[in-house]
């Protein structure tokens, strides 16, 4: 029989019940068995593959900890549902939170619930686990629906939700909403020699010619010039095209997941549309929570993973870049969705959420989404790669010296929204799964074979960007992890706030003025970016990153504190 489970550790309240191990207890629905369990130190929430469309269940975007109202809520609205007899209003649902939740997250719990309802839903559980539970009732859906601790409500998938697919199962189906239309988002980091007292004095004109060195902003246009033959060339060859162009040194490849290039990759596959998106934009920033920022070694907490990656000085100036495909890869999405739409009605293909659009992976529909995600995935890697060039390029300006006098080497660079093949073991067989990361992390441990040699012994590099201001961490992947959630894990801190609820409630000088006080230099090209980019918009990252590192999934490397920030 089907059956949802959901896993929370660590939690902010204590429950009546006596905690060991693991602990479990089943209700009996008339369609649906839930099986609740509760185990310590794990804070992520997985929802088993269930096919009961009736199912209405509601979550909350409370960070780190998953609450055990949400689990008493879960099994009550299971109950009901299968009954077909109450959906909760946000009157009651709000009631039910103040009795069972006394915690800091309320507030927004609540904002978040209202906004749910005012959009049409119904109390109880917002979207995020609702549509943990849809990813959980597609075809071909391997063992579970992975919540990470940073999860919130996304298109189709939720942000921070991992889902694997059988590769040998003709059922199985890949869904653009499981990769999110920012393909390839990822994090880069780039050591440096420098110390936090070579750069103080001279931190605010750093940052200005970092902002002029990169292209910033909705719309902007990259100053390496690309014609349409470069651009055909770099949705193939990713970042293969940068080191035969001379923006990259053939050891970033290395260090690089996938070494920067999908093999699948067909340029025919991408629209001319998508295509005239992405010319001008090689090389750019862009908006939203992109960023390029500066930042120092605050704590080194794994020393031998520290000194592999060469960042295992405290004060050590690093730089971190976070951006995407751009408009390209968000055109890509927009292309599969239509085209899958139809696929679905010719194939009888049937999901709980009209976003959840998806195809048969060996359809001609989902073969033609993966080769065009490819060459997205490819031109992200680009992207970075001609941002780190540029990067270099403001340093040896700025300190009168060469990028490799500076030792300006590619630590890592990690994707977040993604999609790939990959050998995984489930119930002691090694199966080829499609594993769908939406904001989450690759984190294979030591001795895999996809990752570089320098980290065989000690994992692969995880970089979890902080938000705006707030500290940023370096893990590295572990078994555990490959165990429970296909090697992946948390890829930032998640929203706690919608962006328009953001730049209604905090005010763009206070923003400007806390970050000036923890004497950090910004330069942004729009100034609403500043609310909606803000601390208080995000949940705490320091409390995600622990949450995974008590859970095993990944495990804590080095802290790092930005001292200057460039936003789009």
């Amino acid at each position: 029989m089907p059956t949802i489970s959901m896993a929370p550790g660590m939690l902010a309240n204590p429950w009546d019940l006596s905690i060991g191990p693991t602990h479990s207890k089943t209700f009996a629905c008339s369609e649906t068995k839930v099986v609740l369990n509760w185990v310590l130190l794990t804070s992520m929430c997985s929802v088993q593959h269930c096919r009961c469309h009736s199912l209405s269940t509601r979550r909350q975007t409370i960070g780190a900890r998953l609450h055990i109202w949400m689990l008493r809520q879960l099994m009550r609205d299971c109950c009901f549902c299968a009954h077909g007899s109450m959906n909760r209003t946000y009157e009651e649902a709000k009631k039910f939170i103040e009795q069972e939740d006394n915690t800091r997250y309320k507030g927004l719990i609540f904002e978040e619930l209202q906004h749910a309802c005012q959009r049409g839903g119904h109390g109880g559980f917002l979207p995020a686990v609702q549509q943990l539970a849809n990813v959980a009732g597609l075809p071909g859906i391997v063992k579970k629906s992975i919540a990470l601790p940073d999860v919130h409500s996304g298109y189709g998938f939720a942000i921070g939700n991992v889902a694997a697919f059988d590769m040998a199962d003709p059922e199985a189906i890949v869904s653009p909403g499981g990769v999110g239309f920012d393909i390839n988002c990822g994090v880069r980091l780039i050591r440096t020699n420098l110390m936090e007292a070579d750069v103080t004095d001279v931190k605010e004109e750093l940052a200005q010619t970092l902002f002029d060195h990169i292209p910033v902003g909705v719309g902007s246009q990259g100053i390496i010039s690309t014609s349409a033959k470069d651009l055909e060339a770099a949705l193939e060859m990713g970042m293969d095209w940068s080191l035969r162009e001379g923006y990259a040194w053939a050891e970033d490849k290395e260090h690089c997941e996938e070494y920067g290039r999908m093999l699948q990759a067909d340029p025919s596959k991408v629209s001319q549309r998508a295509k005239k998106r992405g010319l001008p934009q090689m090389g750019t920033l862009g908006a939203g929570n992109h960023y390029a920022e500066i930042q120092v070694v605050e704590e080194v907490i794994d020393k031998p993973a520290a000194r592999k990656m060469g960042i295992d000085k405290v004060g050590q100036v690093c730089i971190m870049i976070h951006s995407g495909s751009r408009g390209l890869g968000h055109q890509v999405a927009t292309d599969a969705l239509t085209a899958m739409e139809r696929a679905m009605a010719r194939d009888k293909i049937e999901t709980n959420d009209r976003q959840l659009a998806c195809a048969r992976i060996n359809s001609q529909e989902g073969q033609d989404y993966l080769k065009a995600m490819s060459c997205a995935a490819n031109f992200a890697w680009v992207n970075r790669s001609s941002m780190t060039f540029l990067v270099r390029q403001a340093f040896a300006k700025m300190f009168k010296t060469t990028p490799d006098d500076l030792d300006m080497h590619l630590v890592y660079d990690v994707s977040h929204n993604i999609a790939k093949v990959e050998e995984h073991m489930v119930d002691g067989k090694m199966k080829q799964l499609l594993v769908h990361r939406k904001g989450s992390t690759r984190a294979f441990p030591p001795h895999h074979p996809l990752i570089p040699v320098d980290y065989q012994l000690t994992g692969q590099p995880v970089l979890i960007g902080g938000t705006m201001g707030t500290n940023s961490y370096v893990l590295t992947g572990t078994e555990q992890g490959m165990h429970d959630t296909f090697g992946s894990t948390c890829h930032g801190a998640g929203r706690a706030r919608s962006r328009n609820n953001s730049r209604n409630k905090l005010d763009y000088q206070e923003v400007l003025d806390a970050l000036k006080t923890k004497g950090i230099a910004i330069r942004v090209a729009s100034p609403k970016l500043v609310m909606e980019e803000a601390p208080e918009s995000y949940k705490d990252v320091t409390e995600v990153v622990n949450t995974c590192h008590e859970a095993g999934i990944s495990k804590l490397a080095v802290k790092l504190r930005p001292i200057a920030v460039i936003k789009g």
